[in-house]
């Protein structure tokens, strides 16, 4: 018996598309710096979707892809902001706005080889 691969009614976010001119180093960046795990990756044709929690990001190569934006973000919720922070500065990225606030909510911003914002936030840890 086949599993049923339809949604119900309601859309549902398969993926954010990036367009970049930059394929393998951003397909890298977010692997090895960000840490999200390759699914599929077609070197002929420039494509790259990557696993991020539930959803995905595919990664386009293309010629043209106009200007970045700081009008959208990509968020990520990860278990341990200082630790991604670390890492993402040991790669060479800037790292802003690294804070907690007093409810425990921890956040950084950085940006992808492309300019793309990132902004990255843990939720407390319950004890």
């Amino acid at each position: 018996m086949g599993r049923n691969l339809r949604r119900d009614d309601r859309p549902g976010l398969y993926c954010v598309e990036l367009r970049t001119s930059n394929w393998s180093a951003l397909v890298e960046w977010y692997r090895e710096v960000l840490g999200l795990r390759v699914l599929v990756r077609v070197i002929d044709d420039g494509y790259a979707l990557l696993e991020a929690g539930e959803n995905r990001l595919a990664l386009l190569a293309r010629q043209t892809v106009g200007q970045s934006t700081h009008r959208i973000s990509l968020a990520f919720e990860v278990g341990d902001v200082q630790q991604i922070a670390a890492r993402l500065r040991a790669s060479g990225a800037t790292v802003t706005h690294p804070q907690r606030d007093p409810e425990g909510l921890r956040e950084a911003e950085t940006s992808d080889p492309d300019g793309n914002r990132i902004r990255l936030f843990s939720w407390p840890r319950l004890e």
